[in-house]
């Protein structure tokens, strides 16, 4: 099968240290690949791929402080995508709502996984284009009043074979928090269940430009490179050995997350999760199994008490079955063979069932 894959340029694909969707697409277009399909990635000319790999600008666009209209190179993307849409059995969004006026031009069926979350300006443009197929990441990510066209849900997946597993964590033992520091991840939170806990809390992330004043007066005040402390960004490995060393991670949202890769790569390396119950953590995470869902700040304090509780090999197996590369790549093919077949039945074709 010719698949287009479109990632966003703010990233490299695979990226260097923060970027889920970058990461998610990076696996998910090496498995298509080896898997045998013809696949074209759109990215940043600095991404690392075994597909054909076609960009409109030499680095991510994060790193490039020259580029000042990142959507002018959003559309050059697109268009060229889209000038070659005959040459793909399918095309794959990852740009959110970006590519929507730009599938309905060609014939070729495009597939949207939803990355983000809805607002008040980009469902009028979701609205627009309902008809078109869906993918969510999380079954609570939906937003049934737009009556989008869902085609399925597919959770995010990793390469657990990448992460290394952490039987016991290290000692002296310390919390972790792992993600943007921002309102919405709740890194203050995180700070308040350490200072009341007592615990030691290890923090990686990056600062966006939106949230250094976030950062400024609700962070900074209080990590005094003992009890809190700020490791800057994380790479790979560096997540790994942070989350694997930790006696639980700590993931106190507070905005309806979407997927949350942290928790998956904490549950690998062996590290159960404390969240809010908000988003999708109650489909990622096996409530006193491989960590615990809370309301409060003083229900994660009850829970940390309870970690002792949670067997390190049952995180990890949670995520080998239900969060691999494989098993995510397998609900794209899915998805892939669906959209297509109702695609060859509109057009009053039969489709040839084969194997991939």
């Amino acid at each position: 099968m010719r698949i287009a894959q479109i990632a966003p340029l703010w990233e490299r694909v695979p990226p260097t240290t923060y970027g889920g969707t970058e990461l998610v697409v990076g696996l998910l277009t090496e498995e298509l690949v080896r898997r045998g399909h013809e696949v074209t990635l759109f990215a940043s000319g600095d991404s690392i791929t075994k597909a054909t790999l076609e960009s409109v600008h030499p680095k991510a666009l994060r790193l490039d402080k020259s580029v000042k209209e990142a959507a002018i190179y959003e559309m050059l993307q697109l268009t060229r995508v889209y000038e070659r849409a005959k040459d793909f059995d399918i095309i794959h969004s990852h740009m959110g709502c970006a590519a929507l006026p730009y599938a309905r031009l060609v014939k070729t069926p495009t597939v949207h996984t939803l990355h983000g979350i809805f607002t008040p300006d980009n469902e009028k443009l979701f609205t627009y284009a309902r008809q078109q197929p869906f993918i969510s990441i999380s079954h609570d990510q939906r937003e049934t009043r737009l009556g989008l066209n869902y085609a399925a849900t597919v959770y995010n997946g990793i390469d657990t074979s990448a992460y290394r597993f952490y039987p016991k964590p290290s000692d002296p033992p310390y919390l972790a928090f792992l993600g943007r520091l921002s309102p919405e991840k709740g890194t203050h939170l995180a700070i308040e269940i350490a200072k009341r806990s007592g615990w030691t809390l290890k923090i990686a992330g990056k600062i966006d430009a939106v949230d250094v004043e976030y950062y400024e007066t609700e962070i900074k005040p209080h990590i005094d490179g003992e009890q809190i402390q700020y490791l800057g960004e994380a790479n790979h490995v560096q997540k790994n050995i942070l989350l694997g060393n930790a006696v639980a991670t700590l993931f106190p949202i507070t905005w309806r997350e979407p997927f949350g890769l942290v928790m998956i790569e904490s549950m690998v390396s062996g590290t159960p999760v404390i969240a809010m119950k908000l988003g999708s953590t109650s489909e990622v995470i096996a409530h006193e199994q491989t960590g615990f869902l809370c309301s409060s700040v003083e229900e994660c304090l009850q829970a940390l008490q309870r970690i002792p509780e949670i067997d390190r090999a049952k995180c990890r197996q949670h995520v080998e079955e239900n969060f691999s590369v494989q098993r995510m790549t397998d609900g794209y093919e899915a998805v892939y063979q669906k959209v297509l077949a109702e695609r060859f039945a509109q057009n009053g074709h039969s489709l040839i069932s084969q194997r991939w």
